[in-house]
């Protein structure tokens, strides 16, 4: 057939062709994305098959650094805190959860809680008055229970058992609806996002993206429930819902932390993710519901 015959019709050439263009830009230096999350993934991998001899370490390392990341930025913001109280609690609370479980969690915290009340008494000595209090105290009290006292419940997750199900099948669970929460809510947040969440707090986050999440995370939910877990999917879509719920508030609680310290990003510990706290912001709640949730099954 000759191509005369197609005179009649349009010439369109594949150089002018172009394909749609997404409604956001994503704001992150992709690439360099991409390369921290498949490292990320490799440790996160590592500590799941292995178990609670490697998940608790790489959970303790992150709240640790994490804890550092964002003590940095309040004593930046003026805030008079300390770090080693900070680090020292941190760690008794995510290490006397695994042989004492939810007890040794609970005893660590308050006894963290009760050292900042006292030790921040006398931080100018005995003769000088604390100035900021309870500025100061309730700021060290909320950096536990975000950093520390969520993140200890994310390494318990290795501790839940049911009949012959190992605790990495409740771990990667966990991982894969955050996961699919993320990617579900960043891909469409970036193709389709128009309608504001939170514009007050998070002018970036769409009702959009959360829709997005909320597909992903109830989708992947059912699926990592009935195969990995071996109960009904409709107990992993409530598991998708809640874990989506909880991290996007968690997001939320982030964007107003930075905004009221003036800050973009938490660091730029990971290059193109910003600060370990940018990834960990939804995370942390999300592995508290997911722990009071999956421990329904262990029962």
């Amino acid at each position: 057939m000759s191509d005369h015959q197609f005179s009649g019709f349009p010439q369109i050439k594949l150089s002018e062709m172009k394909m749609p263009r997404p409604k956001n830009d994503s704001g992150r230096n992709m690439p360099a994305a991409i390369g921290t999350g498949v490292v990320l993934g490799a440790i996160v991998l590592v500590g799941i098959f292995v178990g609670p001899l490697a998940w608790y370490p790489i959970v303790a390392l992150a709240i640790g650094l994490a804890t550092w990341e964002v003590h940095r930025r309040l004593t930046e913001g003026g805030y008079a805190m300390s770090l080693s109280i900070l680090l020292f609690g941190g760690q008794i609370m995510v290490w006397a959860s695994w042989p004492w479980g939810l007890w040794g969690l609970m005893a660590g915290y308050v006894s963290s809680i009760l050292l900042v009340m006292f030790t921040r008494l006398f931080r100018n000595g005995a003769h000088t008055p604390p100035r900021n209090y309870w500025r100061d105290m309730s700021m060290s009290t909320f950096v536990l229970t975000w950093i520390a006292l969520f993140g200890s419940f994310i390494a318990m997750l290795s501790n839940i058992t049911r009949h012959d199900i190992p605790g990495p099948m409740f771990i990667l669970t966990f991982m894969l609806c955050v996961i699919a929460s993320d990617t579900g809510g960043f891909l469409a947040g970036v193709g389709f996002g128009s309608h504001p969440l939170a514009p007050a707090v998070s002018p970036n986050k769409s009702w959009e993206g959360f829709g997005g999440s909320l597909v992903a995370g109830m989708a992947v939910g059912a699926v990592t429930v009935r195969f990995l877990l071996h109960a009904h999917p409709l107990f992993g879509v409530l598991l998708g819902t809640l874990l989506v719920v909880a991290a996007t508030l968690g997001d939320l609680v982030e964007s107003q932390f930075k905004r009221e310290l003036g800050i973009k990003d938490m660091s730029r510990m990971l290059p193109g993710h910003g600060g370990l706290m940018d990834r960990l912001d939804g995370m942390l709640p999300a592995g508290v519901v997911t722990w009071l949730i999956l421990s329904i099954l262990q029962t």
